[in-house]
């Protein structure tokens, strides 16, 4: 049975990604599947409305039409309240969501009766995170480059080159965590010269590390006097840590970053989940910045989408197998069939379905996934 799929244009401040690409459309239909794309959805990444009519969409003129006309509808970003206005009881949403930290949105999409499938809490074989690790990598990457401009005089930095010149010792570099972002936050840092220090909870992690970087980086277990010490004589710090679901947990507090060197530069790549820094708050490409205790942050909640051409190829070529197994099987059986998809779930029939999410906000009664549809 054919679905019918809607793309909406996304409204997030200075947001360009889109949530199909042409060659995704064409790919849904070649099995039937009818797509609707809202006009000028790609324009942000060069991806014209004749190119999606060329790959077998129909354009529509507004929001509105998509949400009428679709069952499933494929975002980047969280929906705003203007979009989450239009959800219906039998939509199937499937975007970025980073609920645990935000909990209007979660109560919007509670009353709009929607099923709420969340790129960031899909899993794999191996317990990674597949629709995440793209964005991870390129928010990885961004960090380096959003820290190396942040720690410039005329941003409010302290006028250090990261990598230094002949002479002159490079910038310190601390990231938290060494995941995926940590791992090419320190590609990058390393590319740059700058002396890195990774700091994870995870032995087997650091051995990894080192090993990746042939001891090109310090690698350091962490607690809280460890991070404590790092951050001291840091020239630029990357907030990189995740508990899949749940909101960040705060490593730096405010009095930490008080006494971190003036000029020095946070960037928070966890602000999705809340943020790892107690002094962190939630900034846009309008106004990306701010100075707390003398120190810069930055906490942009959308980084990927500062490239969005890059972001959103790397994002397509991760969601359309789920994508294609939604619009095929129809959304409950394909959460049947996928348990790793069913990690995903966030929301379903007026209720809180994953775990940590429900820790998070107070909810008592999260779903086991494992008996969601045995009723079925």
């Amino acid at each position: 049975m054919a679905m019918s799929i809607g793309v909406p244009k996304e409204i997030k401040d200075q947001e360009y990604r889109v949530g199909l690409v042409p060659s995704s459309v064409q790919e849904l239909k070649s099995f039937g599947h009818d797509v609707f794309i809202e006009t000028q959805a790609g324009a942000g990444i060069d991806i014209s409305d004749n190119d999606y009519r060329e790959a077998g969409a129909t354009i529509v003129q507004t929001a509105q039409e998509v949400f009428d006309k679709a069952k499933l509808i494929i975002k980047v970003k969280e929906p705003q309240s203007q979009e989450t206005a239009l959800l219906k009881p039998d939509h199937i949403l499937f975007t970025y969501l980073h609920l645990a930290p935000n909990k209007i949105l979660t109560q919007q999409l509670l009353a709009s009766g929607c099923t709420a499938i969340a790129y960031e809490t899909v899993t794999d074989l191996n317990g990674g995170l597949p629709l995440l690790a793209p964005m991870s990598e390129v928010a990885g990457r961004m960090s380096i480059q959003a820290g190396a401009h942040c720690l410039e005089k005329t941003q409010g930095g302290r006028g250090i080159l990261l990598g230094g010149v002949p002479g002159l010792k490079p910038a310190k570099v601390v990231i938290l965590g060494g995941g995926v972002v940590g791992t090419n936050a320190a590609t990058m840092a390393v590319g740059l010269e700058a002396h890195v220090v990774v700091i994870d909870k995870s032995l087997p992690r650091l051995r990894a590390l080192n090993s990746i970087f042939a001891n090109k980086i310090d690698t350091v277990y962490a607690t809280h006097l460890a991070i404590e010490k790092a951050i001291l004589t840091a020239d630029l710090v990357i907030g990189a840590v995740l508990v899949p679901g749940a909101e960040a947990p705060k490593l730096l507090t405010k009095k930490m970053v008080a006494s971190m060197q003036k000029g020095s530069v946070l960037i928070d790549v966890s602000i999705d989940q809340g943020g790892c820094f107690e002094s962190s708050r939630p900034t846009s490409y309008s106004h990306p910045t701010y100075i707390e205790s003398g120190v810069v942050h930055y906490c942009v909640t959308n980084m990927p989408g500062g490239v969005p051409r890059t972001s959103t190829f790397a994002l397509n070529h991760a969601t359309l197998p789920f994508v294609l197994e939604l619009a095929n099987k129809g959304c409950q059986q394909a959460l049947r069939d996928n348990a790793y998809l069913l990690q995903g779930l966030n929301i379903y029939e007026g209720q809180v379905t994953h775990q940590a999410v429900a820790k998070a906000l107070g909810y008592p009664n999260a779903f086991d996934h494992r008996q969601l549809f045995s009723h079925k």
